[in-house]
């Protein structure tokens, strides 16, 4: 099992991987984290070979995978949970994904493939295709 996230204000896997690389984002052991409110009660099959994958910009672009879950009691004394994330960024093929609030569960079977190593982005298709294709289900 996997998770789908936005990523809110980032541009491109490149200013999520500097997000992460700040002290703010991190885990006292140094790895990329990111809060939240709820936690996934699905943990044991995220933890057994999950990732996150990352919406930027409408699109899923990239993925992490995911390490463990973290307790985090926030100044306000509510108990968040803390996505403890691979440091290396994995380039998917681009999906285009509809807005949504939170984390979702994404099933494996719904997981755009990854892109082989070195390349940072698809062959690329017109955002009027992409975005039909999207709409009738093909993407």
């Amino acid at each position: 099992m996997n998770l789908i996230k936005l990523s809110v204000g980032t541009e491109s896997p490149e200013t999520l991987d500097v997000w992460q690389q700040s002290r703010a984002a991190q885990t006292e052991d140094g790895l990329p984290r990111h809060v939240t409110r709820m936690w996934p009660k699905r943990e044991a099959e995220i933890l057994n070979g999950g990732s996150i994958y990352w919406v930027i910009k409408g699109v899923i672009q990239c993925r992490q995978k995911v390490l463990r879950m973290d307790e985090v009691i926030g100044s306000d004394g509510i108990r968040r949970c803390a996505i403890v994330l691979d440091p290396e960024l994995h380039r998917t093929q681009t999906a285009l994904k509809r807005p949504f609030q939170g984390w979702r569960y994404l099933k494996p079977e719904d997981t755009p493939p990854d892109l082989p190593k070195g390349r940072t982005q698809d062959d690329p298709i017109p955002d009027e295709l992409n975005r039909a294709l999207a709409e009738i289900g093909v993407l």
